[in-house]
């Protein structure tokens, strides 16, 4: 089995027609649904939160079988998760940069909350920074967690009535009350 670094590349990515998007609809969909889950187990393995179309991105290239993904069925594959609720989102107008979501909002809220209560922090404050990069949150899902995802679940917990997100003079220091 072809591995890239530690992550097990799964047996299609040695099967040439899967590096072109195939013209037969059923044979499309099954495709863009295995591209699909591979793209979010790679980026969850890997703690990567934002794939660039135009960018090297190691999925897209096998040079075993020297075959690389068209600009097009990279297009198809991110949009397709795009396009499944949660999953990925563009961002800005020109397609060119997506945010991954291998964790939905709502679930990353859920992990947060599971942190809390696993570090005894209910009715503590912790700043944004520490819940990303603290002490606390090495080995943890929490870990070098993207801001943006970070501060939309974080919103969402205070929209629920679970913290209050407290503005800092700088990023760095915008802090977070747990009450629950």
């Amino acid at each position: 089995m072809q591995k890239l670094g530690d992550f097990k590349l799964p047996h299609f990515f040695n099967y040439p027609p899967y590096f072109t998007l195939q013209p037969v609809r059923d044979t499309r969909e099954k495709q863009v649904q295995v591209w699909k889950e591979l793209i979010l187990d790679y980026c969850r393995t890997q703690k990567i939160f934002v794939i660039g179309l135009e960018e090297d991105f190691p999925l897209f290239s096998n040079p075993v079988i020297e075959r690389s993904l068209s600009h097009e069925a990279r297009e198809a594959f991110i949009s397709a998760l795009v396009s499944e609720a949660g999953r990925a989102e563009w961002l800005g107008k020109g397609h060119r940069k997506c945010l991954i979501l291998w964790h939905r909002i709502q679930d990353w809220a859920d992990i947060i909350l599971r942190f809390v209560k696993d570090n005894g922090l209910e009715d503590s404050v912790i700043t944004v920074e520490e819940m990303r990069s603290g002490v606390e949150c090495r080995g943890t899902e929490l870990h070098g967690i993207d801001r943006a995802i970070l501060m939309r679940a974080l919103r969402l917990l205070e929209q629920k009535g679970k913290l209050a997100i407290f503005k800092g003079t700088s990023a760095d220091d915008e802090g977070v009350k747990f009450s629950m």
